[in-house]
């Protein structure tokens, strides 16, 4: 089934949970970086975080740009991309 055809509430669903993953990651590997939790490499876990942030907001973009979609899922998906927007502005700033 092509993306473009499943529910918007579906994709925002799906949006949420790749961004919220890709976040916690990201912080993850934050704070094991200033507080060296663990001796390991945090250059990977923090890559595969800014992927899922990305994905999540290439879902939510998808959404914005479907037809005929309600003014609730136009509005949470506008929601989504500001804040995955300044989600991946901070980790990008914080490498």
């Amino acid at each position: 089934m092509n993306w473009m055809d499943k529910n918007e509430e579906l994709l925002l669903q799906r949006s949420f949970l790749f961004g919220i993953t890709g976040i916690v990651l990201c912080l993850l590997a934050l704070v094991n970086i200033n507080l060296s939790l663990l001796n390991a490499p945090m250059g990977p876990l923090n890559g595969v975080g800014i992927a899922l942030q990305f994905f999540g907001l290439s879902i939510a973009v998808l959404v914005l740009r479907k037809r005929k979609i309600s003014d609730k899922a136009k509005e949470k998906a506008k929601k989504m991309i500001l804040v995955l927007g300044v989600a991946l502005i901070f980790f990008f700033m914080v490498i």
